[in-house]
């Protein structure tokens, strides 16, 4: 069953609790800023410059630096949360696309686009702690919940690389489907989801047993959507290990996975070529930036239903909501 967009009730801002409200930051990279939404009113309140082609986005774990991908500036910019201001830069290597944080909040992985490599960052010195050699194209990191395992996705080369966190050396290499995007791990550690964009699958890898191997692979089909426009980009698992959610790109859909049985349940209608998305800290929204039609989309994660949408800059890529 499709759900469409609805108006958001009245009722869920009335009974809305003031101390839950957050700051939800949204790159978008033809506008070359960052696009600010209260999580409570869902209002823009800001709107700030974020370099050239902002895209990948993420926040410390104490919420008091921004991280952004400037890709066509070459470098990753920090920002005040508060009050807008660039602190700083990082250095990355061409075309930083994605990145992630220990979970420890140093240091910071870096996928550079154009120079196959991911580079290790130490926030606090700014300095490159080492160079990964990967894989063509590398777009995806992910850190595994323990710290101990970084995994980068290289969409030409159609891998998911395992790199040990302490010696910065690739592990294993699992080969997925056409154009990996995106690297998600379940909160227990025990499975990874990797999206494939144009081979328009998830691959489901199992992480108990000795070597990491595919357990298997999801596929989509929507009534009316040309297969190849089912195209996996972001991909985001529940903390509680019940349910993950797939952007579809140009399909404007959101798949729901029932995380138990990695079975598709439903697709809800967002704007148009989703890409990706961000939960709020308690998991009761998840919001999709959705490039083509400006807006990001507000999910009702427990009701599994779209509720609003809004409108920000142009072609929002990335998004990340600061921490209570």
């Amino acid at each position: 069953m499709l759900r469409s967009a609805l108006v958001l009730l009245p009722a869920v801002l009335m009974f809305a609790d003031p101390a839950a409200a957050n700051k939800v930051f949204v790159t978008n990279e033809r506008s070359n800023n960052v696009t600010v939404l209260d999580s409570e009113s869902w209002e823009v309140i800001a709107t700030f410059p974020a370099g050239n082609r902002p895209r990948g986005i993420t926040i410390s774990p104490d919420g008091k630096e921004l991280y952004v991908c400037a890709s066509d500036d070459d470098t990753v910019r920090v920002f005040d949360p508060e009050t807008y201001k660039e602190l700083h830069t990082l250095p990355s290597g061409p075309d930083p696309e994605l990145f992630a944080l220990d979970p420890s909040g140093n240091p910071l992985y870096v996928a550079n686009e154009d120079d196959n490599l991911v580079t290790v960052v130490d926030v606090k010195t700014r300095q490159v702690l080492a160079e990964v050699p990967v894989g063509v194209e590398p777009e995806g990191v992910a850190v595994s919940p323990d710290a101990k395992t970084i995994i980068n996705t290289s969409e030409t080369t159609n891998m998911a690389h395992f790199i040990d966190a302490s010696t910065y050396q690739i592990v294993h290499n699992v080969r997925v489907d056409q154009r990996p995007r995106y690297a998600e791990f379940t909160a227990d550690g025990k499975k990874l989801y990797v999206s494939s964009e144009i081979g328009g699958t998830v691959s489901v890898i199992d992480l108990t047993a000795p070597e990491p191997a595919i357990a298997k692979k999801i596929g989509f089909a929507v009534p009316g959507i040309l297969p190849e426009w089912l195209q996996p980009v972001g991909v985001k698992a529940t903390r509680d290990g019940s349910r993950v959610f797939v952007a579809l790109g140009p399909a404007n859909r959101v798949a729901v996975i029932d995380a138990a049985t990695d079975e598709v349940l439903d697709y809800l209608l967002v704007g148009q070529r989703v890409w990706q998305m961000a939960f709020t800290p308690g998991e009761e929204f998840l919001i999709t930036t959705n490039g083509n039609s400006n807006d990001v989309s507000i999910v009702d994660v427990k009701e599994e239903t779209v509720i609003r949408s809004v409108q920000v800059g142009e072609q929002p890529w990335g998004v990340v909501v600061a921490p209570n």
